[in-house]
């Protein structure tokens, strides 16, 4: 596989397949990628890069020049996949697109993706995960202040939900392959992909629903917030139980769901009457042992020392140059045996000529004379330590 993308939702995906057994060649431009340039670093290592990236080969070529372009179609002429990200023609015209390597390589699944897709008006549009977040209505969706503000994430969505959802065509696509023997050229964008985790709010906006979703806010504890979703009537029995109001289950303003979505900032006023004399600890306790859904709220740090993420094994080492940390793990299993994420993060161009001798068959010479060109970058970093 040869992965010709940068930042994050190219990077992910190919990362995602290289935990499950794809031999991934990734291909930076001579400065590279630009998430390698990201914190949290250590010693101008990218901790951000390594998590999108671990277990890829990295080569650098300058495909500025016809010499790197060359070995660039050479290497996916010999590719089982290729993924990139660039803006949509830019691979065309560099001689690399969907249609010319397809007619070298018939089997070749060739995964572009985009903000808004190959062929569209906006297809040139510049385009970031915050960009899509706005323009989707995704932001909206998330809430609004009290002057009607979207809320915003701070949190990549876009890029992320492309990258599993480019990750899932690629693998049909092998499937597809399989059986016909042909390869295909996949075409996944952020709009769409966003779009897809908006259910609700799609079909509420073709119905005209007055009523907008209930959205479940942080309530107060006494030393910090809880989050409680008594989404159905069994859950609103329980807390009404729970919380020592059995009375409201029968108060017409609670009673049913119709009014407990018409007066919902009330229904969660009384809740934080009861949360904020309790810590918030105590709230998650005495609620979930009474089978309402509760959590206090943690941040990544603190949740990350649940006992139950030792349990399944959910982090794993990566070392990159001479640091090693924690990366996730895929959330799924087969018969008991979870994928492991690769335990190596590349250098910049820190495989090229082991990529370019065996792949290529070149001599040390050619890579020598390609690298006085310019046209590669071939490095060797003493403080990388194997895995």
């Amino acid at each position: 596989m040869i992965d010709f993308s940068a930042m994050i939702a190219g990077p992910y995906c190919a990362r995602w397949l290289a935990d499950l057994g794809a031999e991934v060649v990734k291909v930076e431009p001579p400065e590279g990628d630009h998430m390698r340039h990201r914190p949290p670093l250590r010693e101008g290592h990218s901790a951000y890069f390594g998590h999108l990236n671990s277990g890829k080969r990295c080569i650098a070529l300058d495909l500025k020049q016809a010499a790197a372009v060359e070995i660039a179609r050479t290497l996916a002429a010999g590719a089982d996949i290729v993924v990139e990200a660039f803006r949509p023609g830019v691979m065309a015209r560099l001689g690399l697109g969907a249609a010319a390597l397809r007619l070298q390589n018939p089997r070749l699944i060739y995964c572009s993706i985009s903000g808004f897709g190959q062929d569209t008006a906006l297809s040139h549009r510049p385009a970031y995960a915050p960009i899509v977040h706005a323009a989707s209505g995704f932001d909206h969706a998330l809430g609004e202040d009290a002057e009607g503000r979207p809320v915003g994430s701070n949190v990549p969505m876009a890029d992320i939900l492309t990258a599993m959802f480019a990750a899932m065509s690629i693998q049909t696509a092998l499937l597809q392959r399989q059986r016909t023997g042909i390869g295909t050229h996949i075409d996944v964008n952020l709009m769409d992909s966003v779009m897809n985790v908006l259910p609700y709010e799609l079909q509420a906006a073709q119905a005209g629903a007055a009523q907008p979703r209930p959205s479940y806010k942080p309530l107060r504890a006494r030393d910090g917030y809880v989050l409680v979703t008594p989404i159905n009537a069994r859950n609103f029995v329980k807390l009404c139980a729970a919380l020592g109001h059995p009375e409201w289950a029968e108060d017409p303003l609670l009673a049913t769901d119709a009014a407990r979505f018409c007066n919902w900032s009330e229904y969660m006023r009384r809740i934080e009457s009861w949360t904020m004399q309790r810590t918030a600890a105590e709230c998650e306790r005495i609620l979930s042992d009474q089978g309402v859904p509760c959590t206090r709220y943690l941040r990544v740090e603190e949740a990350m020392r649940d006992p139950q993420f030792a349990q399944r094994e959910s982090f794993a080492p990566v070392i990159d140059g001479p640091h090693e940390y924690l990366s996730t793990r895929l959330p799924f299993s087969f018969d008991g045996r979870r994928p492991l994420p690769g335990a190596r993060v590349a250098a910049l161009g820190g495989d090229t000529a082991q990529v370019l001798r065996e792949r290529l068959q070149m001599s040390d010479a050619d890579i020598e004379a390609l690298e006085r060109s310019c046209a590669i970058v071939c490095h060797r970093d003493p403080s990388r330590r194997q895995p």
